[in-house]
């Protein structure tokens, strides 16, 4: 039970288990989780099994949760003004794409915005010109695909899907 809370993903419910080793059952599944969390708390561990979202995880306790957020950095949410959702959409719409496109479809100066999306992981230059010259390219990230809910670019609505229908 260890082992399968320690490879992490999504919380582990007892299906799950119970493809992953033969026999268990739902009562025996639940009998090993609770057994290993009264382990943890009598060992006096750094985490604890937790219920989440209809299954199990293995999580730090309060008291770590800074330590954690200190190494790997913590989850940070931004909210993205109008500005900076406009130049997202031309940036992930027509990637690789120059600050000059972004500026002329948007009809204003987006270099400022262009930088806080590249600050918060969401675009990052995709390509630099040829020749050394000083145009780049931005595209979008692994992050913003994470932050976005979508598992690759296709997923992303297409153009004449957004605004509902009589476009």
């Amino acid at each position: 039970m260890e082992a399968l809370l320690f490879v992490g993903g999504p919380p582990l419910t007892a299906e799950a288990a119970g493809s992953a080793v033969r026999g268990l059952t739902p009562d025996a599944f639940r009998a090993a989780v609770d057994a290993l969390a009264a382990k943890y708390r009598r060992q006096a561990r750094p985490y604890a099994v937790e219920a989440r979202a209809g299954g199990w995880v293995l999580a730090p306790l309060p008291a770590y949760r800074g330590v954690r957020e200190r190494l790997v950095g913590g989850p940070r949410e931004a909210r993205l003004g109008q500005p900076a959702l406009d130049v997202l959409s031309v940036v992930a719409y027509r990637q690789p794409v120059a600050k000059a496109e972004v500026d002329a479809v948007r009809g204003t100066d987006s270099g400022g915005v262009l930088r806080q999306l590249v600050r918060l992981g969401l675009v990052a230059v995709a390509r630099r010109a040829e020749g050394g010259g000083r145009e780049v390219r931005y595209g979008t990230t692994p992050r913003f695909l994470r932050v976005f809910g979508l598992a690759s670019l296709d997923d992303l609505p297409r153009l004449g899907d957004v605004g509902g229908a009589g476009g």
